[in-house]
């Protein structure tokens, strides 16, 4: 039937075509999809193809996937090899599956001896209507190809489409026969009983015919149970475990219940769900009020999905309305509040009714109108959730301890699988480059608590079905149609390696670093290339202290270091946030963990660059700068392949703040020494940013600056040069506006000269600047 190539993927189809022909034995259509990939890429024979083909036909089927896209892959499979037997086994099948009710699409309508001949007559025309419909769809299912296969007993169902074809030309004469000797005038029931006769031989026939088309037919999946449903998901291992104990816990009471036990305090119904997004909390709560419907605690399993905008009012009186609504549409189901914690707000005012709705929706739940009468399910972030509970004192003793629900965020594999069924829901596979893809996309997304687990996966997924659809163009091919290849799913880097580098090139002087920077970097570069590989890779700690006076470059490295970090893949965002002690340390107790927290959870993904960060550490009296530094170590650890902390400052002081804590010191393995500049870097530097702006330096300006540069200590290195040049070009401005005639004004506006930079250098040394 099929070549013989030496090739494992060739053997596998092989094999399984073998398998399906002697007792129908399906591969699943992942599979088969991922082989027909393999080999299409190494352009193996037609007849493999097709097998491989027609493979994917019947794991389909077995699936359940719709029939236009089963018969799709049968055509393509017959293409390719019009003798291939399974995939004309399969086209027989789907043809067949759609003529198992061809007996059901004609009715015969009653005939009654007391019916006068006009309604007779009548019934007499339809009898015969009916039949050469009947006849039509017999002869065409008589013109499929009937040729004997083992499995499938073909020309038994061709001889009953025969002997049907038979008794309905029977029936059709009898018919017409009847309808003529209603309109004479002599009527006879001979004809009637030949009719009679001629349809319970049809019935006989149609019983017959469906009963032997039964295996064959397109049949639906079956309608799981809640509990089927959840097993189905992926991950979720926890939450199974105790919602089956929960489903076996209702089912014993609905056991008790029937044998006449009584249960004075019932379990509630109510529960707690907390999660990030995109873990299933929805999911998970519609499940639920299909388990309480299912044994028959509540008479719906309909979920009313609200949040804070449906319930909270704008006046006096709304809100309680909007609440009562809710519940009343609720009732007999359950009450679904996504995000409830919002509904009370950190320092909410009078004119915010959300204490209002919490206060309501607890009344109502103890009410003997509605209590007990329909389930509330709470969904919200795990800490947001903890402080709502104890917004409202009968709040939580409403939702007990054994109710509450934590679905942990998915791991990437379990997020990769939920990938891989989003993608074959569409019907798409994902091919195994693009499956690396998926995960380097979810690792990159995968940034904080936000960081949106299933939902952030389909939305990759849906954007790679846009892409893919943009790039396929007109062409048909099946496969084209079928596959998610990696350059649908990269995400494309906006960044350009080589730009980010020459960025640290171009730095005047810093020679040390920019030589340390580079190696770090080819360092992770080479690291990143094993772990692609499957190698070991070998772990740095890229937290810095950055040691250096003012103006020597610390920020402005720090910020190219974090888009290296970025174009490598070690960062997943590769901003830069700069902070000091105001951003971290605040004046009341409890306060400074917040703040420091919020500042760490913004640089998440990028680099947290701490400056004067010696001024973190203030020895005695009740300072809040500790309590920044022990949170900063406990955030690190938590954060450590997500974060980059840079403390930055003077070198005697920085070394006072590692000592502070044990644990601070610990965390930090690179050091830099930023180094003053030369005069001549710091003539460079003022000429680099005078060309930024179109300013020319004149040679006697620059020697003249140069000079003082060697005769005076400077304080503030670049970020001096930066402020002196500027002065330069203000008072370039003045002495332009008051000298240069409007005429020859164009050509000097440009010019930065001696005089220029001497009365900017006296007010400078003026302002205390120089020292």
């Amino acid at each position: 039937m099929m070549k013989q190539i030496t090739d494992p993927n060739v053997d596998w189809i092989n094999r399984h075509a073998s398998a399906w022909l002697e007792n129908r034995v399906t591969p699943t259509a992942i599979e088969a999809l991922e082989k027909v990939y393999t080999l299409t890429k190494k352009e193996a024979a037609d007849d493999i193809l097709s097998a491989g083909y027609s493979l994917v036909a019947a794991s389909l089927r077995a699936e359940h996937k719709h029939p236009t896209l089963i018969q799709t892959w049968i055509q393509e499979a017959l293409r390719l090899d019009p003798s291939n037997p399974i995939a004309l086994n399969l086209s027989v099948q789907l043809d067949l599956a759609y003529k198992r009710d061809l007996f059901t699409r004609v009715s015969f309508p009653p005939i009654r001896e007391t019916d006068n001949r006009t309604a007779k007559r009548k019934a007499a025309l339809q009898y015969i209507e009916e039949s050469n419909k009947l006849y039509i769809e017999l002869k065409d299912a008589l013109k499929l190809d009937y040729q004997e296969f083992s499995s499938l007993p073909l020309m038994e169902l061709k001889r009953i489409l025969e002997e049907a074809s038979q008794v309905v030309e029977e029936l059709i004469s009898a018919s017409e026969k009847y309808e003529q000797s209603l309109t004479g005038t002599f009527y006879t029931s001979i004809h009637f009983e030949v009719m009679m006769e001629k349809v319970k031989e049809i019935e006989r026939l149609q019983a017959k015919w469906e009963s032997r088309l039964e295996p064959y037919g397109i049949q639906k999946p079956e309608e799981r149970t809640a509990l089927q449903e959840l097993e189905s998901m992926i991950g979720l291992h926890d939450v199974k475990t105790r919602m089956n104990q929960y489903y076996q816990f209702l089912k014993y009471q609905k056991q008790r219940k029937k044998w006449g036990f009584q249960s004075k305090d019932v379990m509630s119904l109510n529960m707690i769900l907390t999660g990030n997004p995109g873990t299933g909390k929805t999911t998970i709560a519609r499940l639920l009020a299909r388990i309480y419907h299912e044994l028959g605690v509540l008479p719906r399993n309909e979920v009313l999905e609200v949040n804070r905008s449906h319930l909270i009012g704008a006046f006096m009186g709304q809100t309680e309305e909007n609440v009562k609504h809710y519940v009343e549409k609720a009732l007999g189901g359950v009450l679904f509040i996504d995000e409830a914690y919002s509904l009370k707000r950190e320092g909410q005012s009078g004119h915010d009714f959300g204490q209002t709705a919490i206060d309501t929706l607890v009344s109502l739940m103890t009410s003997k109108e509605y209590g007990g009468k329909f389930a509330v399910i709470l969904a919200g972030y795990p800490e947001e959730m903890r402080n709502f509970l104890d917004s409202n004192p009968g709040l939580r003793s409403r939702f007990p301890s054994s109710n509450h629900f934590h679905l942990s965020d998915y791991n990437n594999e379990e997020l990769l699988e939920i990938a891989k069924l989003i993608a074959f829901e569409n019907d798409y596979i994902l091919t195994e480059k693009a499956q690396l893809a998926v995960s380097a996309r979810i690792e990159k997304e995968r940034i904080d608590h936000t960081f949106g687990n299933a939902r952030t996966v389909r939305d990759i997924i849906l954007d790679a079905i846009f892409k893919k659809g943009v790039q396929t163009g007109n062409t048909y091919d099946v496969l084209q149609y079928s596959f998610i290849e990696q350059e649908h799913v990269s995400g494309g880097n906006l960044d350009n390696e080589n730009f980010v580098t020459n960025d640290l090139d171009q730095l005047i002087g810093l020679e040390p670093i920019k030589k340390e920077v580079t190696a770090i970097i080819a360092f992770l570069e080479v690291q990143q290339k094993r772990k692609e590989l499957g190698l070991p890779s070998v772990p740095l700690q890229l937290h810095s202290v950055f040691s250096g006076n003012p103006g020597t470059g610390k920020t402005t490295v720090a910020a190219i270091f974090s888009n290296l970090l970025k174009n490598i893949g070690i960062l997943k965002r590769g901003h830069l946030v700069v902070v000091s002690r105001a951003d971290l340390v605040a004046e009341y107790v409890g306060q400074t963990v917040v703040k420091t927290k919020k500042k760490i959870r913004e640089a998440l993904g990028g680099v947290l660059f701490i400056d004067e960060a010696y001024s973190l550490f203030k020895e005695g009296g009740q300072d809040f700068g500790k309590e920044a530094i022990e949170t900063l170590v406990d955030e690190m650890t938590k954060h450590h392949e997500n974060l980059v902390v840079i403390m930055a400052g003077y070198p005697n002081e920085m070394e006072e703040l590692l000592n502070s804590n044990p644990g601070l010191r610990s965390r930090f393995k690179k050091f830099f020494s930023f180094p003053d500049y030369s005069p001549e870097e710091l003539v460079q530097i003022g000429e680099r940013f005078c060309t930024k702006y179109a300013y020319t330096l004149l040679p006697d300006a620059r020697d003249w600056l140069l000079e003082q540069l060697n005769e005076q200590v400077i304080s503030g290195n670049g970020r001096f040069m930066e402020n002196l040049m500027s002065e330069v070009i203000q008072v370039q401005a003045f002495r332009t506006m008051r000298e240069i005639d409007a005429e020859n004004l164009g050509q000097n506006l440009s010019i930065l000269t001696k005089e220029d930079i001497e009365k900017a250098f006296d007010k400078a040394r003026n302002g205390d600047s120089l020292r």
